[in-house]
């Protein structure tokens, strides 16, 4: 593994940290307080290829490694602390990938194009009112029809539903086939017997999540991932994906946070010198550097690993991925949490106001430690069923 960037891969972060810096920050209070990802980003962010980046070319995408969008996950959680981009940008990374892989050449060229514009939103529905990881309590029932299936159910916590309604687009949804297994298909969010419902965070304002309440839709064959009573593997390989994304975004979000407070205690003068110079504060700074640093370069092996081994069917080397993948969930999101708390500790009173900003991103980096795209026990029983083996899961 080469740990120093390509020149191109150097452009190509630098480029993003640009526009991080130049549309992000500036737009992320608006963000917050509209509740939406305003025109003003999505074009841009269009332009530089950075939605569904990892979609091929032909159907608008850049085709790019999960290395080059990891670093780009990284900008984005650093551009826009409230963590609301970063959750737009790697659903459409994580899921536009899966489409590429396992969708029909039909749903492909209808719903891609769009999509990496900014034109439309995809994202994933598994998530149901009784449960979310507990694959095996699914409700959601899709059964054949004709030439297509009826989709009966409900999900909850959907990040992205009134993106999806009013953008256009939808959601991959997983659903218990009749026949046995599960079904991954594509529905779009204005398909007939579809109803969406909102609910209300208490960050990452600026996309929205929600429910959707599923009466028969039907849903045409060309909308299956992968085949019948076989998308449970496409589903889980898209969590690998964009849960090494969300652990990049965090990374990004832990950054920003400590250059935030370095150039705080640098100026803040306390007793007549910084308070960067007492070490109670210096040794915190470094403690949590040193973990930000060794948490980057976990999830940059993640995303090698990820480049290396895309077929989740190669058994050889299916552990390797899904333990570097679920450990850097497990441990980037509660890193990126401290960084941002501490920080504000150092501010004191002004670091629990708005005007510093730090609040943003304690909000926004909550939502990925009591779930989005996975909590953080459902990481440790992964990691201690890799571990220990099967035979060791807590459920049967």
């Amino acid at each position: 593994m080469e740990f120093r960037l390509s020149d191109e891969e150097t452009a190509f972060q630098e480029a993003v940290r640009r526009f991080g810096d130049k549309v992000l920050r500036t737009h992320e209070r608006q963000i917050d307080a509209e509740g939406r990802i305003p025109d003003e980003v999505l074009r841009p962010m269009a332009d530089l290829g950075l939605l569904s980046m990892m979609a091929p070319t032909e159907y608008g995408g850049m085709g790019a490694s999960a290395v080059l969008t990891e670093l780009a996950a990284e900008e984005v959680g650093r551009g826009d602390f409230s963590m609301a981009t970063a959750v737009f940008f790697l659903l459409e990374a994580g899921w536009g990938y899966i489409l590429g892989r396992h969708g029909t050449e039909e749903t492909k060229r209808e719903v891609l194009p769009p999509v990496c514009a900014g034109k439309a939103f995809l994202g994933i529905a598994t998530t149901e009112p009784t449960g979310g990881s507990d694959l095996a309590g699914m409700h959601t029932i899709s059964r054949r029809d004709g030439d297509g299936f009826l989709l009966h159910g409900e999900k909850s916590f959907v990040s992205g539903v009134e993106e999806a309604k009013q953008l256009g687009g939808g959601h991959l949804t997983l659903s218990k086939n009749a026949g046995g297994g599960f079904n991954f298909l594509y529905v779009p969010t204005r398909s007939e017997g579809l109803t969406t419902q909102r609910f209300h965070n208490m960050g990452r304002m600026g996309i929205s999540t929600g429910g959707l309440s599923y009466q028969d839709v039907r849903v045409p064959s060309k909308y299956l991932i992968s085949r019948e009573g076989k998308g449970f593997e496409a589903a889980m390989e898209g969590f690998s994906v964009a849960r090494t994304f969300v652990s990049a975004a965090c990374i990004g979000a832990a950054e920003r946070a400590l250059e935030t407070g370095i150039g705080y205690i640098r100026e803040r003068q306390v007793f007549g010198q910084p308070l960067g110079k007492f070490e109670a504060i210096q040794f915190e700074l470094v403690d949590l550097w040193t973990q930000v640093e060794a948490v980057k370069w976990q999830c940059r092996r993640a995303a090698w690993l990820l480049d290396q081994y895309p077929l989740r069917g190669d058994h050889s080397h299916r552990s390797e991925v899904e333990r570097a993948v679920a450990s850097v969930k497990l441990t980037a999101p509660p890193i990126a949490f401290e960084c941002v708390k501490r920080v504000m500790m150092w501010f004191g009173a002004a670091g629990y106001t708005t005007d510093v900003g730090l609040e943003l991103g304690l909000r926004g980096i909550m939502s990925y430690m009591v779930g989005a795209e996975g909590g953080l026990n459902i990481m440790r029983i992964i990691l201690g069923r890799e571990l220990l083996g099967r035979e060791f899961l807590p459920y049967k």
